[in-house]
């Protein structure tokens, strides 16, 4: 589908903040320097071998900490775009893991790739069948392509997928908590308190493709720590974030800032 023709889906403006904000890429990138399939993912060998090739971007020896924090990007440029998406315009594309690329290039800048879909067919809700829609874009975000990503990353390359899947909530707490109310209007009030509140605390683990729902496992309460001056919600997993050059410190909402000195 071409840009013109993805205008008469979205507003311009609409496209502007998912593509300019939310990564999401229209074209494939002029370069492909680590640009794949998203489905290359999947498969044990193709998924070590990307890994090991972003590696040198974050200078680090520490594979899991490269595996982090590729893993916080992917999070982002799928599941916010998305979900922007559903519930500020109330519309839907497929995010399944084999209408996804990762396109991407590195200049020696911040690495932040971007999420191009090979088919951009747009779904809305029925009149009175917002719900059931909403499961449907949450199922195809999550269980068809963040917890297949995960599970395959976590087997590939032996790290925590209990630290992939935090990561990828924090996005998502920051998403509804702070992002989306800007500039909203009432009804796009009405429907980030709805969904939130859905994803929380209704939605069965079987959208997000795992036996308990991810976003109710690390919403942890929040609370005023030495570290912040308003209160926070104190990570359960580490990110590993101390171990990539230049980076060298522990996040305020790390569990091993007890450990730190």
């Amino acid at each position: 589908m071409q840009t013109n023709e993805l205008v008469s889906l979205f507003k311009p403006e609409e496209l502007d903040v998912l593509t300019s904000v939310f990564r999401l890429r229209i074209d494939p990138s002029p370069e492909r320097t680590f640009s794949i399939p998203s489905s290359d993912l999947l498969d044990k060998d193709k998924c070590l071998a990307y890994m090991e090739g972003i590696t040198g971007i974050f200078e680090s020896s520490s594979m899991v900490a490269v595996i982090s924090q590729f893993s916080k990007r992917y999070a982002y440029m799928t599941m916010a775009s998305g979900l922007y998406a559903m519930t500020m315009f109330d519309k839907g594309l497929d995010y399944s893991v084999d209408n996804c690329h990762i396109e991407s290039v590195y200049h020696g800048e911040s690495w932040l790739p971007e999420v191009r879909l090979t088919d951009w067919q747009e779904t809305s809700p029925e009149d009175g069948k917002r719900s059931e829609w909403r499961q449907q874009v949450i199922r195809n975000i999550f269980a068809d392509n963040i917890a297949k990503v995960w599970c395959s990353i976590a087997k590939a390359a032996n790290v925590p997928v209990a630290m992939l899947w935090e990561n990828m909530a924090i996005s998502l707490y920051w998403l509804y908590e702070k992002r989306m109310g800007e500039g909203a209007d009432e009804r796009q009030k009405a429907r980030i308190h709805e969904d939130y509140h859905y994803l929380l605390h209704e939605a069965p683990a079987e959208l997000f493709g795992e036996t308990e729902n991810p976003l109710a496992k690390f919403n942890s309460p929040k609370c005023a720590t030495p570290a912040s001056d308003v209160a926070i919600r104190m990570r359960k997993t580490c990110c590993f974030l101390y171990e990539i050059p230049g980076e060298a410190v522990y996040c305020i909402t790390c569990p091993k800032m007890k450990y730190s000195s």
